[in-house]
């Protein structure tokens, strides 16, 4: 399979330097027009004076010395028993960099995350807090991210028994000022959310990606095309993989393929201006050499590294760049026409990186991208892959600054990256081209819709559900009580109920899953406000309860719904599991807790 083409629904032609019939004529000469204009205004801001620009992004951190994996800079806070939990203040969050044309700032957390807001002389002073600090261990976009007024989209792909099989997205939609995370689910790999980049296009409204897709993934109507090419490789299958440029629905995530087929580009950016052209860096520039100016040439003289690409967002397909070229045999002239715009002259790793433009300036696309091709001169004097234990020193994994000009595809480096963040998205901060608009990544609350399921005594209701799937539901307890523990599958998942007393489910994976509610009441009487409440837990299971955090002496009573006394025994540990028949209300009392719990 060829590294640089493109699968399309055209016939290629084999003649020799004949153009390939993409774009009509009047489409060229206003591409050439358009591209002279473009140059223009380019030469007319770099003569004007630099202007500071803030940049914001969802960054995370370096490298571990020991392996080519992400380090998650950490500080263990301490283990919260209200929540249920550890909690964590990691390097992971929305960070901003300022360049001023000359210097580039150290990326800070925006917002920042404070220890003391939230705990002080080893207690937990503001568990909401403390929760949504933690929350951030959670902002990975491997898969892909995006912005977009005010809120962010991040998609973690996670293999979760180590086989391609096995891999699911987790989507988690964010509130870009606070920090807050909105919502969170999961999603099977065949929703293919995995992407080179995401943008909003102002221009129609709409969000648009390369997304990572098979053969196998493209629609009927695209592969029983008779000029559908096909590589030698034969039929669409899962081996044969690529992108495409599809549009995506952010409050369902799906997305549809706009490309007629697949393009074998190694694409490591995506970034839409706010005139609607959209552009994609691709990843390359391993053994070029570098000139005095710092960029990357091949034996011609030519520009090589990463590579800028143009995309028609009506039809999927790059736009070509007509180049007049001699004939060496002939010493005639002919139009050679070329998908890429055109090299950077720098190298760019294969690794997740960020670009985007500011809704001011159309013509300046910055690029975080990495300093080097991960390659450069080993112990033994040879060029090859250096190693992951001198990257402090070698610079495998520096990261920089980088703008990039749309006619030409030529970057210049601005500045390194301190402490080499990188980014999964970036976005000029208040000049971005979605601010201000109406689209919403969450949907609006009408559009949120419940089962309430609700039994009799010795019955019980159950939900056919699809697995590799999340469902959400809302606890509403009765006037008295509130939600004592949610336990899944036998685990305890307490502490992700949110204010709104709804709880998500992990992925359902097996035929048959349980949920179970304990609800807690209110009023316990004066005896209950006179002494300090107990840490005591009660959480239901398949077959009984689980009493949790008691002391020994303490006397368990379990009644009936009608309060009939089932069980009275007293507690020789701070811990017991008490069987119970299924398919019934049960009363539980433990010290000062009261706990409703249906089986």
């Amino acid at each position: 399979m060829p590294t640089f083409a493109a699968r399309l629904a055209i016939r290629l032609d084999n003649q020799k330097k004949k153009p390939i019939n993409i774009i009509s004529i009047n489409d060229k000469m206003n591409k050439k027009l358009h591209l002279a204009l473009t140059g223009l205004a380019a030469l007319c801001t770099l003569q004007s004076a630099a202007q500071t620009v803030k940049l914001k992004g969802i960054a995370q951190t370096c490298r571990y010395d020991n392996g080519d994996v992400m380090e998650n800079i950490s500080e263990y806070v301490g283990w919260n028993s209200e929540l249920g939990k550890s909690i964590f203040i990691v390097g992971n969050g929305f960070y901003a960099m300022t360049w001023d044309g000359a210097n580039l700032s150290t990326p800070v957390k925006e917002p920042p995350v404070n220890k003391a807001d939230f705990y002080s002389n080893g207690t937990f002073t503001d568990n909401d807090k403390a929760q949504w600090a933690d929350n951030f261990n959670l902002l990975y976009g491997n898969s892909g991210a995006l912005y977009v007024n005010g809120q962010a989209v991040t998609i973690y792909s996670r293999d979760e028994q180590s086989t391609v099989d096995e891999e699911l997205f987790y989507v988690r939609k964010w509130n870009a000022v606070t920090g807050d995370m909105l919502s969170q689910e999961i999603r099977h790999k065949d929703d293919c959310l995995e992407s080179a980049g995401m943008a909003y296009n102002p221009v129609d409204g709409k969000v648009y990606g390369l997304f990572y897709l098979t053969g196998q993934q493209l629609s009927e109507e695209i592969t029983s095309d008779p000029d559908y090419f096909v590589d030698q490789d034969g039929e669409a299958s899962s081996e044969d993989a690529g992108y495409c440029l599809c549009s995506i629905d952010l409050q369902t995530m799906d997305i549809t393929p706009i490309t007629p087929g697949l393009y074998y580009y190694n694409f490591v950016t995506f970034a839409i201006n706010s005139e609607g052209r959209a552009f994609a860096l691709t990843s390359g520039g391993a053994n070029g050499t570098i000139g005095d100016d710092g960029r990357m040439r091949d034996i011609n003289g030519n520009l090589t590294g990463a590579q800028l690409c143009e995309f028609n967002l009506e039809n999927g397909m790059m736009y070509q760049v007509a180049t007049p070229t001699v004939d060496t045999e002939t010493d005639s002239v002919y139009i050679d026409y070329s998908f890429p715009i055109g090299a950077t002259g720098y190298a760019s790793q294969y690794r997740r990186q960020a670009a985007c433009f500011g809704k001011s300036d159309p013509n300046k696309m910055y690029w975080v991208g990495y300093y080097n091709s991960g390659k450069g001169v080993n112990d033994w004097g040879s060029w090859s892959s250096l190693p992951d234990r001198d990257w402090r020193t070698n610079g495998k994994y520096d990261t920089a600054l980088y703008e990039v000009d749309i006619t030409t595809g030529t970057a210049t480096r601005l500045a390194k990256v301190p402490n080499r963040w990188t980014f999964s998205a970036i976005w000029v901060d208040g000049d971005d081209a979605s601010e201000g608009t109406d689209i919403d990544v969450t949907g609006g609350a009408e559009q949120t819709a419940y089962i309430a399921l609700s039994t009799a005594e010795n019955g019980a209701i159950w939900q056919q559900v699809e697995q590799g799937k999340q469902y959400t539901y809302r606890l509403e307890p009765a006037v008295g009580w509130k939600v004592h523990s949610v336990t899944f599958n036998n685990q305890d998942i307490t502490s992700q109920v949110t204010a709104n007393n709804t709880i998500t489910t992990p992925a359902i994976n097996g035929s048959l899953s349980t949920l179970f509610v304990t609800f807690e009441t209110t009023t316990n009487g004066v005896q209950a406000i006179e002494k300090p409440a107990s840490n005591v837990r009660i959480l239901g299971k398949q077959g009984g309860i689980s009493v949790q955090g008691a002391k020994g002496g303490d006397v368990l009573q379990v009644y009936t719904a009608d309060g009939q006394l089932v069980l009275s025994q007293k507690l020789t540990s701070d811990s017991a599991e008490i069987a119970l028949d299924s398919k019934h209300l049960y009363i539980v009392k433990v010290a000062d807790k009261v706990v409703k719990v249906r089986l």
